[in-house]
């Protein structure tokens, strides 16, 4: 089983797969597979966003915190 892409994989891929949507390069055949793979890497890059903004919001109460007990 191949592992899951991190955003930045996942962001290059989801650009190339709307590039060869846009420009026609694909063949309807295709295109089911295409969106599908889409939404799965959309998804990827929905979830790593999510979980960086909740870290990033969680440090930044603890620093909060801390800066209210100094």
């Amino acid at each position: 089983m191949a592992k899951e892409p991190n955003y930045t994989e996942a962001y290059q891929e989801l650009q190339n797969i709307v590039a060869e949507i846009e420009g026609g390069k694909i063949s309807v055949d295709e295109l089911s597979d295409k969106v599908k793979r889409a939404a799965i890497l959309i998804k990827i890059c929905r979830n790593k966003l999510t979980s960086t903004e909740e870290d990033v919001n969680r440090i930044l109460n603890e620093l909060d915190s801390g800066e209210a007990q100094a």
